[in-house]
C-alpha cells in the first residue's frame, strides 16, 4: 500500500492551487478588503488650517533657501472641530499595510490546510487507511508552526524598535509564563489531565526499544523527565512572550467592540462569549470540574454517568472547534473596533489644550490603518493555533468525532520494518534491465520511507502525542487568558487614571 496514496495527490493539488490562485482569489485579501471595514482618512494641511480659521502659509524658494531646511512644523490648535472622513478598505489600500504578504500567505495556507484536513477525515471514514500517513495532520502541524513563526516575526519587530517599552513587556510576560509553566508542570494528572506523564514514559520506553532494534543494546536515554519538563517550560515561556501583545490587543478591541455595539445586545453577548472562550478551554482539562463531574454527576444520594470517557473526549474537541469558529465569525467587529481608534484619538485630542503639529495628526491617523494586518494577525493567529492543534490532537491522538466509540489509548505499535520486494531473476534484455533497475530504486525508496515512518510511529505513539498537543492547546489558551485579563485591567483602569 502506498505511504500516502491519494492523500499526497490532493495535498500537492492544494499547494498548487494555493500558489496559482493567490494573486487572483485570496480569502485573506477578501477578509480585509471586502468593503465591510471602514478606515479613516487623514486630513490635509489645508483642511486643518481651514478648521483653525487660518490660511495655510505659502513659502517661496528664497524663504526655503534662507531657512536651509529648518522649517518649523505647521501647528494647529488641538481643540479644532475635526471630523475624519470614512472610506471602505479596498485593494489599493492594502498596498501600504505592514506585513500584508505574511498575513495573506498564512491565512490562505490555513484555509487550504482546513480543506486538506476535511478531505482526509472523509477519506479515513470511507477507506481503511490505517497504514497510510495522515497528511491532514501534517498540514495542521505546519499551520501551528507557521503561526508561531508569524508571531515571532511580529515580536522581532518590537525588539528592533527604538523604544524599549515593547521589549520589556515581551520579556516580562516571558518570565511570568516561565513561572506559571513550571507550576503547571508539577500539578498531578488527577487535576490537569494532559497526559504528559504517561506520554513521557511511553516516549522513553519506546526510544530504548528502538535503540535495541538498531543494535545499541547498552544505550540509555541521557536526559530525565525533569530535564524534558524544564525544556518544555522554556518553550512555554517563549510562547507566552509571543502571545503578550496579541492578548493586550484583544482586550482593547474587545472593550471597543462592546462599546461600538452598545445598541446590539446579541452581538455584545457573542463578544463576551468569544472573549471568555479561552477560559472554557482551560476548564475542559481540569479533571475534577470537567471529566469527573460528568462521569459521576451528583443526583441526590447517588451519582449518574452523564457522559462516558470517550464521549467526553469527543465533546471536548467539538466545544473547542465551536468556540474557535465563534471567534473567527466575530473578526470583523474586532478589526473595525481597532480602525475606530483613529477617531477615538481625535476625540481625545479635542479635550486637550495647546497646539499640535499637522504632520503629527496625519501620522497618527495613518499609522492606525497601516498596522491593520498586524492587528489581524494578532487576533487570528492564536485562534488558528488553538484550532489546528486541536485538529492535530484529534488525528494524532486517535480520537473520534463520534460520541459512542470506546478506544484503548496508548497502545504502542510494534516496530515492523518493511522489506523491499524480491527482484525476479531470469534473462532480460537491456531495456528490461533499465526498467527493472528503476523499479528497484523506487521500491528501495518506498521501503526506506516506510521504515522511517514505521520507526516514527513506534516512538511517537498516540499516547505521547495526546499529551503534547493537549498541553499545547491548553497552554496557548492560558497565555491568552493571562495577557487579555491584564489588558482589560490596563485599558479599563490604568489608562483611565
Amino acid at each position: 500500500m502506498a505511504l500516502m496514496g491519494i492523500q499526497l495527490v490532493v495535498s500537492l493539488l492544494a499547494a498548487s492551487i494555493m500558489q496559482r490562485m493567490a494573486p487572483h482569489c485570496s480569502f485573506a485579501r477578501w477578509l480585509v478588503c471586502n468593503g465591510s471595514l471602514f478606515r479613516f482618512k487623514h486630513p490635509s494641511e489645508g483642511e486643518l488650517f481651514a478648521l483653525a480659521g487660518k490660511q495655510m502659509p505659502k513659502q517661496n524658494r528664497r524663504d526655503r533657501w534662507r531657512q536651509n531646511g529648518e522649517n518649523k512644523p505647521l501647528t494647529v490648535p488641538k481643540d479644532i472641530d475635526l471630523h475624519l472622513e470614512k472610506a471602505p478598505v479596498n485593494m489599493m489600500d492594502a498596498l501600504v499595510l505592514r506585513f500584508f504578504l505574511e498575513y495573506q500567505w498564512l491565512v490562505d495556507f490555513a484555509v487550504y490546510a482546513m480543506g486538506v484536513f476535511l478531505f482526509t477525515e472523509c477519506y479515513y471514514s470511507v477507506v481503511d487507511a490505517s497504514k497510510e500517513v495522515n497528511i491532514g495532520a501534517i498540514w495542521c502541524v505546519l499551520t501551528v508552526v507557521f503561526g508561531l513563526k508569524a508571531l515571532h516575526t511580529l515580536m522581532s519587530h518590537y525588539f528592533c524598535s527604538e523604544e524599549g517599552g515593547e521589549r520589556s513587556v515581551c520579556l516580562a510576560f516571558g518570565f511570568l509564563s516561565l513561572l506559571v509553566a513550571m507550576l503547571v508542570l508539577v500539578v498531578r494528572e488527577d487535576y490537569l489531565e494532559f497526559g504528559l506523564e504517561p506520554g513521557f514514559s511511553s516516549l522513553f520506553d519506546n526510544l530504548e526499544t528502538f535503540a535495541r532494534h538498531q543494535g545499541y543494546a547498552d544505550w540509555s536515554i541521557p536526559v530525565t523527565k525533569l530535564t524534558v519538563k524544564l525544556g518544555l517550560a522554556a518553550v512555554c515561556a517563549y510562547i507566552g512572550s509571543l502571545l503578550a501583545f496579541p492578548g493586550l490587543r484583544l482586550a482593547q478591541t474587545h472593550l471597543d467592540a462592546v462599546q461600538m455595539n452598545s445598541d446590539r445586545p446579541l452581538i455584545q453577548i457573542l463578544l463576551h462569549m468569544s472573549f471568555l472562550s479561552p477560559v472554557v478551554v482551560l476548564v475542559l482539562w481540569v479533571k475534577p470540574i470537567a471529566r469527573d463531574f460528568l462521569a459521576n454527576a451528583p443526583m441526590g444520594k447517588t451519582s449518574v454517568t452523564l457522559v462516558s470517557s470517550a464521549a467526553f473526549d469527543s465533546m471536548r474537541l467539538w466545544i473547542i472547534v465551536a468556540l474557535c469558529a465563534l471567534r473567527l465569525v466575530l473578526t470583523r467587529y474586532h478589526l473595525q473596533a481597532y480602525l475606530n481608534l483613529a477617531q477615538k484619538w481625535v476625540e481625545q485630542m479635542k479635550k486637550e489644550a495647546g497646539r499640535i503639529a499637522a504632520i503629527d495628526i496625519q501620522r497618527k491617523v495613518t499609522r492606525v490603518f497601516c498596522y491593520l494586518t498586524v492587528v489581524t494577525l494578532q487576533y487570528l493567529v492564536p485562534i488558528l493555533i488553538i484550532l489546528f492543534s486541536t485538529l492535530a490532537l484529534k488525528v494524532l491522538g486517535n480520537f473520534s468525532w463520534g460520541f459512542n466509540i470506546e478506544e484503548t489509548p496508548g497502545v504502542t505499535p510494534a516496530l515492523v520494518l518493511p522489506t523491499a520486494a524480491p527482484v525476479p531473476t531470469g534473462g532480460l534484455d537491456e531495456d528490461e534491465d533499465g526498467m527493472e533497475d528503476m523499479e528497484e530504486d523506487i521500491q528501495a525508496t518506498v521501503a526506506r520511507l516506510s521504515e522511517t515512518f514505521a520507526a516514527l510511529r513506534s516512538v511517537l505513539t498516540p499516547l505521547f502525542l495526546r499529551g503534547l498537543f493537549a498541553f499545547l492547546t491548553w497552554w496557548v489558551a492560558a497565555c491568552q487568558v493571562i495577557s487579555s485579563l491584564f489588558g482589560i485591567y490596563f485599558h479599563q483602569y490604568l489608562m483611565q487614571n
